[in-house]
């Protein structure tokens, strides 16, 4: 992407979240919410923007829909498309960018995004691109991680203690809120529809979840290898990973409660 400011952001995320495939089992049960909350129709053509391992995209397969996948990392991509071959469905798989769709104008029934679309820089960008490749009276369905909840607050911890994005770059949590969604929606969309759940993150202990993060969650992942050379520094971000996440976990499960957001087309 020539002259892009943001590249190297890209360039970073693509790589950053390399490792995800393992965290992405546990974000099945939310996918399956997702599609129901959109109402995916058989015969309806869906895109899954950031699609990851292709959980979302192949549940909406699964319910009779001709799906498309797209995400920035090409591993995943790889994940998805094995998962899809598993699972016994076509689904047409692309390596792309949330603010660069691929795709013609008024191509899709439906754009869904699972913790995914958040992630670019550039909501504007994303909002126009979503509406641009819908057809008229499309929708779009999207899960999000709220600003005030565990993931949120996770990604503010990551922030904090990270170099700074571009300037200009849109903290991921934002779409959590519902008055950001619907004030960045405007009039592309009509007024959204809201709902929220909770994806229920089993771990044995505190420290086996901050353990699983490190290894497969890449904000969290890159922080802690920049942090590896200073032991002391390297403790204290530990101690507060675990602090932040102990009101959120009993019964060995840790609540993470994310927003789901439905809008039509205008």
């Amino acid at each position: 992407m020539t002259g892009d400011p943001f590249s190297e952001l890209k360039t970073r995320q693509r790589e950053m979240w390399a490792s995800f495939a393992p965290t992405a089992a546990f974000t099945t049960p939310v996918a399956a919410h997702l599609v129901d909350f959109a109402a995916i129709k058989p015969g309806e053509t869906v895109l899954d923007v950031g699609t990851g391992t292709g959980v979302v995209a192949i549940t909406a397969a699964r319910a009779g829909a001709s799906v498309t996948g797209l995400d920035l990392t090409p591993v995943l991509v790889e994940a998805a498309r094995e998962n899809a071959r598993i699972a016994g469905l076509t689904v047409q798989w692309f390596e792309g960018d949330a603010e660069s769709l691929p795709f013609p104008d008024a191509h899709f029934d439906v754009v869904l995004s699972q913790f995914g679309h958040m992630f670019a820089p550039r909501p504007d960008v994303v909002v126009a691109e979503m509406r641009r490749v819908l057809k008229p009276r499309g929708r779009v369905a999207f899960a999000t991680w709220p600003p005030e909840h565990f993931v949120g607050r996770l990604f503010a911890f990551v922030g904090k203690n990270s170099p700074p994005p571009p300037p200009g770059a849109a903290p991921p949590p934002q779409w959590g809120s519902p008055a950001t969604v619907a004030d960045r929606l405007g009039d592309k969309f009509e007024a959204p529809f809201f709902s929220r759940g909770v994806m229920q993150f089993p771990a044995l202990s505190l420290a086996h979840f901050r353990e699983f993060m490190e290894r497969s969650v890449g904000p969290m992942q890159k922080l802690i290898e920049a942090s590896a050379s200073d032991p002391e520094r390297l403790a204290r971000l530990r101690a507060e990973f675990e602090a932040l996440a102990g009101p959120y976990y009993a019964g060995n499960v840790v609540r993470q409660e994310y927003l789901l957001t439905r809008a039509h087309a205008r």
